[in-house]
């Protein structure tokens, strides 16, 4: 893949979203700031869109109005660097559709469907990709049959991970070593959702992919519709995967290539492809794993994962030989050419 940007392409004014009402607005505001360098370096203009925690939309100070069918402030594209319920969930893609704006990642369906881990492993499942063995689980349902969920829980054996179903970056994640901790993790998991999932402990080692798209240009050479990078292992400074070794100094490390067999290596890419094609990704995703021998299990996919570029999917993407600034031109390309192709179609 090229991973030049080409100096005689038009240049772009891109609206950058960031924060967010989700538990993950300073992540958002972090990758934002990012993707914000990362732009102007590639040559373009930027305006800078921040949504507060109260969910009102601002630039330079000033609350927005929007009007449908009337853009976003003479955006030629916009870039949701956002993370989690209320921006990765398909509500924003939905508003910047109908303002009739081009946006960077997946459409409304695509990022409702990755941002709930039940629906998500159940489209997985109903396509034979193998995952970790896991429990959907309704507040509702819980209230009402407490001893028959926690039946259905024990048969995955310990310890298990409890989570908000439509969480990211761990919020709100619980690893149960005990049955006598299960009922006061699925009560927190339900102070942040209604839905929680309950998965297994899987064997071996996390395994991270990230999906890129391939430019019309590509695929008219015979790319595929999209690039899965190599993959790379998560090294841990302590027992798993939760916020704080996501985001604190020396928490965790990213080990490329990840050490593990060319087979494996060569089956997460599979599956990363066809965990993006299936889900209807556009642009980017990140697929995680768990990689033991030959075994590679799928764990989630991010339709907009961390941004930064020391974030796991800029540095995968990076290994594989496109460097930031490229990559968030890369985006803003994809996003103009998939705007392109809907207009083609009758509705």
């Amino acid at each position: 893949m090229s991973s030049e940007v080409d100096a005689g392409q038009e240049r772009l004014t891109v609206a950058v979203l960031a924060g967010g009402r989700s538990s993950e607005h300073d992540v958002s505001l972090s990758s934002g700031d990012a993707v914000r360098a990362g732009l102007l370096a590639a040559g373009h203009d930027v305006i800078w869109v921040e949504i507060g925690r109260d969910g009102a939309w601002r630039s330079e100070g000033e609350r927005l109005s929007v009007t449908p069918a009337a853009g976003l402030l003479g955006a030629d594209v916009a870039f949701p660097v956002l993370h989690g319920p209320f921006g990765e969930d398909g509500t924003v893609q939905g508003l910047l559709e109908t303002l009739e704006v081009p946006f960077v990642g997946a459409g409304v369906a695509a990022s409702a469907v990755c941002l709930d881990k039940v629906l998500f492993k159940q489209l997985m499942s109903a396509n034979g990709i193998p995952q970790v063995d896991h429990l959907g689980v309704l507040e509702d349902r819980w209230s009402r049959a407490r001893e028959e969920v926690l039946g259905e829980v024990a048969a995955l054996g310990l310890p298990v991970f409890v989570k908000p179903a439509h969480q990211g970056s761990s919020v709100g994640i619980v690893k149960v070593t005990s049955g006598d901790q299960l009922a006061d993790a699925l009560d927190g998991a339900f102070s942040h959702d209604r839905l929680a999932i309950v998965e297994a402990t899987a064997g071996g080692i996390e395994v991270e992919c990230s999906v890129l798209g391939c430019l019309r240009s590509e695929r008219e050479e015979g790319a595929g519709e999209a690039f899965a990078s190599q993959p790379g292992q998560i090294v841990l400074a302590g027992d798993w995967y939760d916020f704080e070794a996501k985001y604190s100094p020396g928490g965790m490390d990213l080990r490329v290539p990840a050490p593990i067999s060319t087979g494996a290596v060569e089956r997460v890419r599979e599956l990363a492809l066809e965990a993006f094609v299936l889900s209807g990704c556009e642009g980017l995703a990140r697929v995680d794993f768990f990689a033991d021998g030959e075994r590679v299990l799928v764990n989630e996919l991010n339709t907009m994962p961390g941004f930064t570029p020391t974030s796991v999917y800029a540095k995968l993407i990076e290994a594989s030989g496109i460097g930031y600034t490229d990559l968030v031109d890369r985006l803003c390309r994809l996003a103009l050419e998939r705007r392109a192709a809907q207009r083609a179609f009758l509705y």
